[in-house]
């Protein structure tokens, strides 16, 4: 663990022992075997598959550890939304992380169509009611977050699923913040894709490979942006020129993995290998009930806007205050590692396998002695922070 209290798992997860085990091994073979280490790594995302669908409730072959997620979504883009007609508008909400704005407004362009953003009531949280009236007949694509990335808002996955396919749409999901702090369900419920890091709650190491799901339905398709890595691993190395895809989400693979993070990713699934998804969704809520109880206590000034209800609800907690930035600068410099967003949110991420109500309590009441004092505003103004 980094010294201190670290509240920022929703960022960037701890090192597992076992990650770091296992690039140590890996970088062992390269170090002996050069070349031939791949007899070993050329399977490696593949092996990691099963571990990654049972944390996604999928079948291993709809998933595979590879790209970012920014990548991933523009190489299922290109593949699944295909505009026609009048359907070619693309959904999705005004509080959605920026890449995949990006990304969905890009293929909205180039289909001649739109990109539908469904706004806040709130300016912290969405609406499902309005989430399911954007969904109209003139919707070829629809994608959202399962846990909203500033308020630590959860949506309804089954309900929107089902009124997207209602309305005649795909529908895609972005499980940054969801994977590794409670159970999905992606096959059973019917979603069309998906995508996510690693890097988050399954702390798999800075920048570590993303993952994506494609439902098998859409096995058939061949992949708009396809490499020599997503090709059929029993013709890849005839080098011929043309592509013959792998079966089920293996095919969405396009350059050469870096083996060394898809050891690290290796090693930190292996932490979940004999956990039950359920109780680790327990604890994180446990944690959580526990903050937003002290937050309400305790710090009246600042105001909880992460959902209350359990069902609404992800792994971290937002707290907004106008001097929310000093605030963050001044725990970091007391030992606390939380995280900031613009304009006025301090997330706090208690997560389920390593941090404590114990730390929870010392965040408050540093907070509360900050918020009495002042003391946080000099250091934040030595930190070139205006309030």
């Amino acid at each position: 663990m980094p010294s201190g209290i670290y509240l920022d798992g929703n960022s960037l997860g701890v090192m597992p022992h076992a990650a770091q085990q296992r690039v140590q091994a890996r970088m062992e073979q390269w170090r002996h075997h050069a070349a031939l280490g791949w007899e070993d790594w050329y399977g490696l995302a593949e092996s990691l598959s099963p571990s990654i669908a049972r944390l996604v409730g999928a079948q291993p072959h709809e998933v595979i550890a590879t790209g970012s997620i920014t990548a991933n979504l523009h190489a299922l883009l290109s593949t699944l939304y295909r505009p026609e007609g009048a359907r070619r508008v693309i959904v999705a909400t005004s509080l959605d992380f920026p890449t995949d704005l990006y990304a969905l407004g890009a293929w909205a362009e180039r289909g001649g169509g739109e990109l539908r953003l469904v706004p806040s009531r709130d300016g912290h949280t969405l609406h499902q009611g309005d989430l399911q009236a954007a969904l109209r007949n003139d919707v070829a694509l629809a994608l959202f977050p399962t846990v909203l990335y500033r308020s630590g808002q959860r949506l309804d996955v089954p309900l929107l699923t089902a009124a997207a396919h209602a309305a005649g749409a795909l529908i895609g999901w972005d499980a940054a913040h969801s994977i590794g702090a409670m159970p999905h369900d992606f096959h059973e419920v019917g979603a069309d894709f998906a995508v996510w890091c690693h890097y988050k709650y399954l702390n798999a190491g800075p920048g570590a490979p993303g993952g994506l799901f494609v439902h098998e339905r859409w096995h058939h398709l061949t992949p708009g942006l396809p490499g020599w890595w997503g090709n059929d691993k029993g013709t890849q190395f005839e080098m011929t020129p043309g592509y013959r895809k792998a079966g089920g989400a293996g095919a969405y693979q396009m350059g050469t993995p870096s083996i060394l993070a898809l050891a690290a990713l290796e090693g930190a699934l292996s932490v979940f290998g004999d956990l039950d998804m359920q109780q680790v969704r327990a604890r994180s809520l446990a944690l959580s009930d526990h903050l937003i109880n002290l937050a309400d206590r305790h710090l009246p000034e600042m105001a909880v806007v992460t959902p209350r209800a359990h069902h609404e609800r992800g792994g971290h907690v937002s707290l907004a205050h106008p001097e929310a930035r000093a605030l963050s600068v001044a725990l970091r410099r007391m030992g606390v590692v939380p995280d900031y967003r613009e304009p006025d949110l301090l997330r706090l991420a208690p997560v389920a396998l390593y941090n404590t109500e114990t730390e929870l309590d010392e965040v408050v009441r540093l907070l509360r002695t900050l918020l009495d004092s002042g003391q946080h505003r000099l250091m934040g103004k030595a930190a070139g922070v205006v309030t």
